[in-house]
C-alpha cells in the first residue's frame, strides 16, 4: 500500500504516462486528452440546436469513463489513502509566497486563496472564477488542453501541439514570474 501512497518518480510515472499513447492508438486509434469529456456531456444533456454539440458523442463516450475514473480515483485518493500533513512543497516557493501575503499551507491549496471563504473577495474571484474562465476559454481556443496537446499531440508529431505547450509553458511562466505577484496583493 505505500506503494500507492508515495509519489512516484518520474523516471516510473513519465513513462507509464507516455504508454497511454501507443495503448490508445493500438486500442481503438483513440487520442487522449480530457477537455473533449466537456463536450460530450452538453451534447448529451443540452438538446439544443447547437451546432458544435450534434455529432455522434456515443461513439466517443470511453472518455467519459476515463473522466469519471479521474473523479473517483481523486475521492479514493482524498478521503481513503490519503496522509495527512502538510503538502511537501519546495522551500523556496513557500517563501517566496510567505513574503507576498500567502501564510495558511495547511491543505491541498493555500488557503488563503482558494476557500470557499476566499471567493467572495475581489482576490479569491480573479482566481477561481476568473481564472477558471479563461482556463476553459483557453482550452477550447487552443482545440484542447495541456494533456491533449503535450501528451498525445506532441507525440503524434502534431505542429499545432508543439506551438500550444510552448505557449502553455510561456503562459505559465509569465503569470508566474510577472503577474502573479501582483495578484496576490489584492
Amino acid at each position: 500500500m505505500d506503494v500507492i501512497k508515495q509519489p512516484w518518480p518520474w523516471y516510473v510515472a513519465g513513462p507509464l504516462i507516455g504508454l497511454i499513447v501507443p495503448t490508445l492508438l493500438l486500442f481503438g486509434n483513440k487520442t487522449f486528452g480530457v477537455s473533449g469529456a466537456l463536450r460530450q456531456v452538453c451534447a448529451a444533456c443540452i438538446p439544443a440546436n447547437i451546432s458544435f454539440f450534434k455529432y455522434d458523442w456515443k461513439k466517443e463516450s470511453w472518455n467519459l469513463y476515463f473522466v469519471t475514473g479521474i473523479i473517483i480515483g481523486g475521492f479514493i485518493a482524498t478521503y481513503l489513502i490519503s496522509t495527512p500533513g502538510l503538502v511537501n512543497i519546495n522551500p523556496r516557493t513557500t517563501a517566496l509566497l510567505q513574503q507576498e501575503g500567502v501564510k495558511d499551507f495547511s491543505g491541498l491549496l493555500p488557503q488563503d486563496i482558494f476557500s470557499f471563504s476566499q471567493l467572495f473577495t475581489l482576490r479569491g474571484f480573479v482566481f477561481i472564477v476568473l481564472g477558471g474562465f479563461l482556463v476553459g476559454f483557453g482550452t477550447r481556443y487552443a482545440g484542447g488542453c495541456t494533456s491533449g496537446h503535450a501528451i498525445m499531440g506532441i507525440s503524434s508529431l502534431q505542429w499545432p501541439s508543439l506551438v500550444a505547450t510552448c505557449c502553455f509553458m510561456m503562459g505559465g511562466f509569465i503569470m508566474t514570474w510577472f503577474i502573479l505577484p501582483y495578484l496576490l496583493k489584492l
